[in-house]
């Protein structure tokens, strides 16, 4: 069993570190019930991390099983690309890959054992007069006048619904409990609707379809998943979880345990609303890296242990509503990046730089290392000739006293090469900047001359041989923290209309062949992944995955040293 030393607060693996100390018997099995009707995205993630890693950390299983119970809206492109997301966080489930409709010959045979029972019953009543009978949060509901058709009538009327006799809406089957319940969820809830929907799975066999709640913890159930763990909406809904346990012969008993759900500030996600935003083409596609599905985060070039570490650092609670500010997530990504993205340099809004100085032809190649920390990393060759291009946010024409890079008269040093003074700046007819005129300090070769302060340093590539490359600098797809919070308003009210930016980069010829999905550090820049699509058949096409400049790690130094000052005081009172 793992040991796990994190800080962060996990009520759920407390719990089960518990029950086993005291002798709980049998396998820790876990599930993930995804349902086929959209990509995951992060908050999904954070279950995925929970569910699978509760089963490695106590030596148990997790199962992968999609709950197929809306035909209308699922696809196999949805189930392929989960799979993959699973599989590409570095988790494998236990067994085959399950699915409900697995299941619906024994759902059918227990919704047939309730009929009997006396503890359900076909409903003629249509959709609105379900809702209008149900009653309301102060008012109780009333009985259907179809609650005591008897048991025979119920099962032929189930058969015919079953073959596809009735339209849809037309009847459904109702558990028999409790009308006045003040849990709305107990007031006779529908078990199976007509739907003459092909199924991706089960083809034409079906024209009724269990709802998620008649599904969900049966299957549990058929597959001895000792802990059904499940976001706090469900909440509300185990009562009923556990009524379908204690009126069905079902061969073991699972427990529901209820965890708060991901709240990501500045991000979406309703997979409703994230579909609306692909079909709309307001994105490219599921994997658009501004969207928060695993299929985006990985595109935008995050990896799988950056996920996991993200989904330890927010911790398992019941408190709800709070919102994770997205620098955690930054943070995360920023922190696993620093330690093995490969370096290099790509200047993104070039500014041609003729070195006088420097003879036509001349050529140096510097060896600069691949990684300042990692002697594993290649060596890089870096070209020095007489025109380079720098970015043209490194040259100021009227510089201020603190402005620390290049500007007329003023000198920079040339990261990994010599210090330039900046002589003269050519412009075009509109007076427009078009090129710097500098010479170089050929003594300054990873030097610093006694009396010469230089302080800034840029980055910069050979012009002659730098390669083109496209960049595409992505940014919060909204500009609003909680893009979602006024329900009368429109969340497309919300967009960021520069959430992308598209450049034309040059960068070292270190990047002139890269494979998808390859990472760096543009030095001084950011951090970059190669497009996993884009990026092929010669194409140079970089994703900015996130800054250099890390929020979440200053503030959680700030906080760190605001504690210890309280300890301080206190210790001083007392």
């Amino acid at each position: 069993m793992t040991t796990d030393t994190s800080s962060a607060p996990n009520f759920i693996r407390n719990q089960i570190r518990d029950e086993i100390e005291a002798g709980r018997p049998g396998k820790i099995v876990t599930r993930f019930p995804p349902e086929p009707n959209g990509f995951l995205h992060i908050g999904h993630a954070k279950s995925i991390c929970l569910n699978f890693g509760l089963a490695e950390q106590f030596g148990g299983d997790c199962h992968l099983r999609f709950d197929d119970t809306n035909p209308a809206k699922e696809e196999q492109a949805y189930i392929d690309a989960i799979q993959e997301d699973v599989s590409w966080l570095g988790f494998q489930w236990a067994g085959p890959v399950r699915f409900a409709s697995d299941y619906f010959d024994q759902l059918y045979a227990w919704a047939q054992h309730l009929i009997r029972e006396g503890k359900a019953y076909v409903d003629d009543l249509s959709p609105d007069e379900i809702r209008e009978y149900r009653g309301t949060l102060t008012e109780p509901g009333r009985p259907s006048p179809y609650r005591e058709r008897m048991a025979d009538e119920n099962l032929d009327l189930l058969e015919r619904m079953r073959t596809g006799e009735f339209a849809e809406g037309e009847k459904v089957l109702r558990a028999k409990i409790d009308m006045a319940s003040p849990n709305i969820n107990l007031r006779d809830p529908i078990l199976y609707r007509i739907r003459h929907a092909h199924h991706h799975q089960t083809g034409d066999k079906w024209k009724i379809y269990p709802s998620y709640d008649f599904t969900h913890g049966q299957s549990d159930a058929i597959e001895e998943v000792s802990h059904s763990i499940c976001t706090l909406e469900f909440e509300d809904h185990r009562p009923l979880y556990e009524w379908f346990l204690d009126n069905l012969p079902v061969p073991a008993r699972p427990r529901q345990i209820e965890f708060s759900r991901l709240n990501l500030n500045y991000t979406l996600t309703s997979k409703r609303k994230l579909k609306l935003l692909v079909d709309e083409n307001i994105v490219d596609g599921w994997d658009d890296p501004r969207l928060p599905t695993i299929a985006g985060l990985r595109r935008r070039g995050y990896t799988p242990g950056s996920i996991r570490k993200f989904s330890e650092m927010i911790g398992v609670t019941r408190a709800d509503g709070g919102l994770v500010d997205i620098a955690m997530l930054y943070h995360a990504i920023r922190a696993d990046l620093e330690d093995n993205a490969p370096r290099a340099m790509a200047v993104l809004n070039p500014l041609k730089v003729v070195l006088t100085n420097v003879p036509e032809g001349h050529e140096e190649v510097f060896d600069v290392p691949g990684h300042p920390a990692r002697e594993d990393m290649a060596v890089r060759k870096v070209p020095f000739t007489r025109e380079i291009v720098i970015d043209h946010d490194d040259f100021m024409e009227e510089a201020p006293k603190k402005f620390f890079r290049l500007a007329p008269g003023r000198e920079v040093r040339l990261r990994n090469s010599y210090v330039i003074r900046c002589d003269e700046v050519i412009k075009d007819a509109n007076g427009e900047i078009e090129a710097l005129h500098c010479s170089v300090d050929f003594d300054t070769l990873g030097k610093n001359p006694e009396g010469r302060k230089v302080k800034g340093v840029i980055h910069w590539v050979s012009a002659t041989h730098g390669v083109p490359m496209e960049v595409r600098l992505y940014d919060n797809l909204f500009l609003e923290e909680q893009p979602d919070r006024d329900k009368e308003a429109d969340f497309l009210d919300h967009l960021n209309p520069e959430s992308l930016v598209v450049c034309q980069a040059i960068g070292e010829p270190s990047l002139s062949e890269v494979t998808p999905e390859s990472r760096f550090q543009f030095e001084r820049v950011g951090y970059f992944c190669a497009d996993r699509h884009a990026c092929r058949d010669g194409r140079r096409v970089f994703n900015r995955t996130v800054g250099l400049k890390d929020t979440w790690a200053k503030v959680q130094k700030q906080e760190a040293q605001k504690q210890e000052a309280q300890k301080q005081d206190a210790g001083k009172k007392g």
